[in-house]
Formats: C-alpha cells, structure tokens, sequence
C-alpha cells in the first residue's frame, strides 16, 4: 500500500491525516495522526484532499442553455460536460430557469438522454434543477415575466408529468433521478401544497426569487424547504428590523445557503460573514449561464442580449443574470477573502452533496475513491493567501 502523509480534510477534525492507497490509487484507508507524528509516506505538507466539486445550480455553457436544450444538442452537451470534468466538477443539477411549458420538457426529455449516456472523465448529470416558475414577480430578476406561474398541483403536473408522480414511480423510476431540487417563492399562495408533493416524491425545494419575511420563511423551512437560492439575490437581505430569510436559515441551522462567490453578486465581506455566521451551511453555487467557457462579449439568451465581462452576465438593461465563472474558481475567491480554506472547499465539494441526501462522514466518502478523482488543494498567492487547486494524482 503507498501512503500520503500530512493531508488535511474540510470537513473533518482539524488534525492531519494518512491516506493509504491500493494498486490502483484507490483509497483504501484513512487514519488520523496523532500531534508531531512522522508518519512514513508522500508528505503533502498539510494541503487538503477532497472529492470533486457538485454544482447545485448551473445553467448551460458552450453557448447551450439547458433549458432549450434539443436531441441535436447532445454532442455539444457531452463537449460541455468533458468541460466541467476538466474544471474539477464532478456531478451537476442542470438548472432550467422559468421558461414556457414545452421547451421544459424538451430540455427534460434531453437530460434524461444524456444522463443515460454518461461516460467516465465526464461530469455526471444529477436531477434538473427547476427555478421556477413558482417565482414572485417582483423578485423574479432576470427570469421573464410571461412564463411565471401561480403556484399549483395542476401547473406543477403540468409540467413535470412523466417525470415526476405517480407513472414515474409505477416505472420504477425515481423522480430525482429527472428532478433533484425546485427553487420557488414559499409565500405564494399555493406553494405550500406543491411544496408537500415535491418532498413526497424526494426532491429537494429551495426558496428563492421570494418576498418571504422571516416568518413565512420559517414556516416554509419547518414544511421542509431545505435550502436558500443563491443567497442575497432576488430576496430580502439581513436587516436589523426585518431579519428575512437568511437569517432564518442562519437561525434554524440546518437550511442550505447558496452562495455566488464571484464578488459581484454578494460583496466579499457579506460572503465572509455569511459564512462565520453558518459555516456549515453555506454551498457554493456558479449560476454559471451558456456562455460558460466561450469568450467574453455579447451572447444570445433566449430572445435577449446577454453582456459578458469579467465573468459577470448582465441583461442589456443592467439586470445581473449570472456568470460564466467556474465553480471551483468561488471556492478559490472565497478562501482568499475569509482565510478559511477548509471551509471554502467543503462549500463547493461535500456540503452540496449534505443537500442531496449524502450523509456518509467524508473520510467513507472517499474510500474506494480514484486519486486522480479527487482534488487537492494548496495555498496560493505570493503570501499564502487563497487557494489553488488540482488533481490529486
């Protein structure tokens, strides 16, 4: 067996740990040192080791949106998922913002193909992300106003039939399998029906493009929405009079909280905070949009002009619609602001996984795991601040 010596873990005790590998650079054993230990093995110096990053929330890139995604797409789709291998990413939920019904499942019925076709040194396709069109009007953002929806049983079903429901599970089919996660506005009325149903059938409900106080927002999360929708946006902040729902999910301590760590959507001193107040809670997300991986300049999203610079994507009339940052680069940017590594890493690699049911300790997590498919992380920066990271083989 080769051993690694002197490796950290983000998200277990703070000591340093030996890492025993098989053969074939699997991992086959984790022990914890003792203080001062001089264990024999490859010594890692105190980086980090990790399992890749999981993106609950991205939109498209190489210039596909998936929520227009068509059968032709697919060998571009594959092209785009070899992409976010390359950019450390292991598994992703396809987020399809608010559109009409049928291009929905359209982009569902593609996913599923996709998903069916998954190859080794490509990033997996989790269930889709849904966001929308459950959404408040007046926090919808960049997500168009003709194609929000009334919350409903009917217009869920609608949408999601043969999916979701009743003939997916007589198929034997799991609904998260097609839908992982469903970002809607909790204080509509109607939503707390939906929301019973979505929990019913596994997926996880997010709240999002919402007006909820602090209260409703409670409410929502004791009826089990299990997560906050790129944290800061379309949504009260935290306010010394009006809490909001941020601060109910800080407060409860067991509601995810995305977070945009580009510097743009959330200021860097908000994001550290955040993440001081609910450090286990925070999950980094890119909202990476279709051009993701294309150059900067002027794309086309759906029938409007998407301005791209320095990462950021805004609508023409300044509206911020997301990035085409990576999201191991959040991981990076964050760490540097904080001084908190660890956390950082656990933030776009296990923690988004604690969304979606995962709840093994993270040294199970990576038993059996390939080397070269996980990341290890090191100090960066000409004073040690930030991070870097790459394969770990």
């Amino acid at each position: 067996m080769r051993w690694l010596s002197n490796v950290r873990l983000p998200e277990a005790p703070p000591c340093r740990w030996r890492i025993g590998l098989d053969g074939d650079d699997r991992v086959q054993q984790i022990d914890a040192l003792a203080a001062g230990s001089a264990a024999a093995g490859d010594d890692w110096g105190g980086d980090w080791l990790s399992p890749m990053g999981v993106d609950l929330q991205i939109n498209g890139g190489l210039g596909l949106a998936f929520n227009e995604l068509r059968t032709a797409d697919q060998p571009r789709l594959q092209q785009l998922l070899e992409l976010l291998w390359r950019d450390g990413v292991e598994a992703i939920c396809p987020t399809l913002v608010t559109c009409a019904v049928p291009p929905l499942r359209q982009a569902l019925a593609v996913l599923r193909q996709a998903r069916a076709a998954h190859q080794p040194g490509r990033c997996r396709l989790l269930g889709a992300h849904l966001e929308g069109p459950f959404l408040a009007p007046a926090r919808r953002g960049a997500h168009p106003q003709a194609h929000l929806c009334t919350p409903s049983l009917a217009a869920l079903s609608e949408r999601i039939d043969g999916f979701c429901g009743p003939a997916a599970v007589a198929e034997g089919r799991a609904a998260v399998a097609d839908i992982a996660l469903v970002t809607l506005a909790p204080e509509l009325e109607g939503s707390a029906a939906v929301i019973q149903a979505l929990r019913d059938q596994g997926i996880v409900v997010s709240l999002g493009h919402s007006e909820a106080n602090d209260t409703e927002a409670m409410a929502a999360y004791d009826a089990g929405v299990a997560m906050v929708t790129h944290a800061f946006n379309a949504m009260a902040g935290l306010g010394h009079r009006n809490p909001g729902p941020i601060a109910a999910a800080a407060l409860r301590g067991d509601v995810a909280l995305g977070l945009i760590a580009d510097g743009v959507h959330v200021a860097p001193a908000m994001a550290v905070l955040l993440q001081r107040l609910a450090p286990g809670q925070v999950v980094l997300v890119s909202d990476a949009l279709a051009p993701y991986g294309l150059a900067e300049g002027r794309h086309r999203w759906d029938e409007r002009t998407l301005l791209v610079a320095n990462g950021s994507c805004r609508l023409e009339d300044g509206t911020l619609a997301g990035v085409t940052l990576p999201l191991l680069e959040g991981a990076r940017r964050l760490a540097g602001w904080s001084g908190r590594p660890e956390w950082a890493i656990a933030a776009a690699t296990v923690l988004p996984r604690r969304v979606l049911g995962e709840r093994r300790p993270l040294h199970e997590l990576l038993l059996g795991r390939r080397l070269e498919d996980c990341l290890r992380w090191s100090p960066g920066g000409e004073a040690g601040e930030g991070l870097n990271w790459r394969r770990a083989a």
